[in-house]
């Protein structure tokens, strides 16, 4: 049996353009697909922070460098420039494999430059901070 884990995660891009009568896809800087692991016309989830929305299409290459997120077609009008969005890849997982799957993940900063790039496991990390519910303490 596979599985469908997460692959890759590029967390808290500035979406810099949208062009509603562009053919679909999401413009992503070069420099973030190749952190990301993320291939041209790979399928991508895009998850709109500021409003909420989630949506699928397909990743194309932007200039290296050039910091561009682009929403492209009709998600365009899932976002506008300056919203956060979280873009992630998916793979598929034989059961064997499972415990070697480790997602790439991509922090850019606001003008979506690489901060940061880790692999990690899924789940809270030694360091993280704890989040409890409402009215419980530690």
């Amino acid at each position: 049996m596979f599985r469908t884990l997460l692959k890759s995660k590029i967390h808290r891009a500035t979406v810099t353009h949208c062009e509603l009568h562009y053919e679909g896809s999401c413009g992503i800087d070069e420099d973030l697909l190749e952190a990301s692991n993320i291939r041209p016309n790979e399928q991508v989830h895009i998850w709109n922070i500021n409003n909420g929305e989630r949506f699928i299409t397909y990743a194309i290459k932007s200039p290296r460098g050039s910091g561009i997120i682009s929403l492209n077609g009709s998600a365009a009008r899932r976002a506008s420039v300056g919203d956060l969005v979280i873009i992630a890849a998916f793979g598929m997982v034989h059961e064997d494999k499972l415990d070697e799957a480790v997602p790439k993940l991509v922090f850019p900063d606001a003008a979506n430059r690489i901060v940061e790039t880790r692999s990690e496991p899924a789940g809270p990390q030694a360091g993280d901070p704890v989040i409890l519910p409402l009215g419980a303490e530690l």
